[in-house]
């Protein structure tokens, strides 16, 4: 998987590829080439993707703590996605999956991407995805209070 993983990378246009064979070698290999985008998958041993993006979210001496992860996985539940999310993935990405749908996940953390969150309990890029840009009737009285000082 790492091999084709590797081939559609570079086929999308990438000239600097890093492949690791373990979460560790990829670890070690983050600290040392600051890479601008990490893909991992979930399935590894003995450190898996879960625990490699903890570790890059929250590890001392990573140089750049919100670079964006893309996870590859088989699995697809609800509760697995909301795991990575919490651990602090950017984009959740399933096997099998096409060329096409890799470069769209990529091009999505780089022309959309996500503030990064800094809080005592999560470190990673903001969860929400929704717009926020209600439009409808003011239901709160603090807000219809703000509404009627401006």
């Amino acid at each position: 998987m790492r091999k084709i993983l590797v081939s559609v990378l570079e086929i999308i246009g990438f000239k600097r590829i890093y492949s690791a064979s373990s979460g560790e070698q990829g670890f070690r290999m983050i600290k040392d080439y600051n890479p601008d985008i990490v893909v991992t998958d979930w399935m590894m041993e003995p450190i898996d993707g879960i625990d490699l993006i903890g570790m890059i979210r929250t590890a001392p001496g990573v140089p750049n703590r919100s670079v964006p992860v893309i996870l590859i996985t088989g699995y697809a539940a609800t509760e697995k996605v909301m795991r990575a999310r919490d651990q602090g993935m950017t984009e959740f990405l399933v096997k099998p999956f096409t060329a096409k749908e890799l470069a769209s996940r990529i091009q999505h953390v780089i022309n959309k991407p996500r503030d990064f969150v800094e809080a005592p309990k999560f470190v990673g890029p903001d969860r929400r995805r929704r717009d926020d840009s209600y439009e409808g009737p003011v239901r709160r009285k603090t807000d219809r209070q703000k509404k009627k000082l401006s």
